[in-house]
């Protein structure tokens, strides 16, 4: 499927003895020191996958936030795949990246219809489903088959870099030494671990890396920060709060949209409020991939604002949004005024 590098003719193998000395260090750093989270509570395949595709492009704290409330929601694959997809988007609000949520959904669909709620057994047939690619694949392989295989994402290949000198392209070579038959699901997880709590991308905690005996980076006391990212592009928005007799007018974006389509939003205005204007307004930072957005939010009661034209703008309840798939956007400034 794609996910098998070839052996670079340029590197070496690594000796039986570093395989194994790296691998013994790291588990038992890992036994002494891994965090707590609620998906490493069992080897179920249906709730790990669930935090897998979550976890994707997203930080663990945001993943904490919404996950108990997915699986309370849809505890079992066949309560996904019986799902609406607003439904599925309605509780996946928050994290982002919605087509994440819309594959997951089809792949449950998938399983209950075409493999009577049976989950694959091997990285394989993981990868036939959809939204799950070669890390997710392994991951899952790994952790609840014991299927000894490496996942290598942004976290791993930062410390096969460090420790080994591994490129992108050779990582997942090296990982694929390192993992051993033993374990290799707790492998896999202690080397994310370690990637996201000692070798981070610009400070690292050196003095407590469990592998830091065989780390080429550390022994040549090479510089280990990665240099500064690229400034996010800074766009500023206005929208409007709309609030009449309790309920808020929302809007629809347009299922052809190629970002958040079908999710629900507040109305956008052509532009910010202008200084000296009657209308109480607040504003919001707002962070989607690389660019920021500085968001005024002017609220208004009673009738709208005059506002772009939108077909298919309803006022809600506020009972009622907790079931809808809003913007993370959206959310926010709902939350801000504390109407959700």
């Amino acid at each position: 499927m794609g996910c098998e590098p070839a052996t670079p003719s340029h590197l070496s193998p690594l000796s039986a003895a570093f395989r194994r000395g790296f691998r013994t260090a790291l588990l038992e750093w890992f036994d002494r020191n891994r965090r707590p989270l609620p998906w490493r509570a069992n080897r179920d395949p249906y709730p790990v996958w669930v935090s897998e595709i979550m976890l994707q492009q997203t930080r663990v704290a945001a993943v904490l936030e919404r996950y108990p409330h997915f699986l309370q929601r849809f505890p079992t694959v066949f309560a996904l795949a019986r799902a609406q997809p607003a439904s599925v988007l309605a509780s996946w609000s928050g994290l982002g990246y919605y087509r994440r949520a819309r594959l997951l959904h089809a792949a449950a669909r998938l399983i209950v219809r075409q493999r009577g709620g049976r989950f694959p057994q091997d990285r394989a047939a993981w990868q036939e489903l959809p939204g799950v690619g070669c890390y997710t694949a392994a991951a899952i392989a790994s952790i609840c088959y014991e299927e000894p295989c490496a996942a290598v994402d942004g976290n791993v290949e930062r410390v096969l870099q460090r420790a080994l000198g591994a490129n992108a392209r050779d990582a997942w070579w090296r990982a694929g030494e390192l993992v051993g038959r033993r374990r290799p699901g707790d492998f896999n997880q202690a080397m994310m671990e370690l990637g996201a709590m000692v070798c981070t991308p610009r400070s690292p905690e050196c003095a407590q890396c469990p592998v830091r005996r065989r780390c080429q980076a550390f022994s040549a006391g090479l510089p280990l920060a990665r240099p500064k990212l690229t400034p996010r592009q800074q766009v500023r928005l206005a929208c409007a709060l709309v609030l009449d007799q309790g309920k808020v007018l929302l809007v629809p974006r347009g299922n052809g949209e190629k970002v958040m389509p079908g999710m629900w939003e507040l109305p956008p205005l052509p532009s910010p409020p202008v200084a000296g204007e009657m209308h109480e307004h607040f504003t919001l930072k707002h962070a989607i991939m690389n660019t920021e957005y500085l968001v005024d939010v002017v609220l208004h009661q009673g009738s709208p604002l005059p506002l772009p034209a939108r077909d298919g703008g309803q006022w809600f309840k506020p009972q009622r949004l907790t079931k809808l798939p809003l913007t993370g956007l959206a959310r926010k400034a709902l939350q801000r005024v504390k109407i959700l």
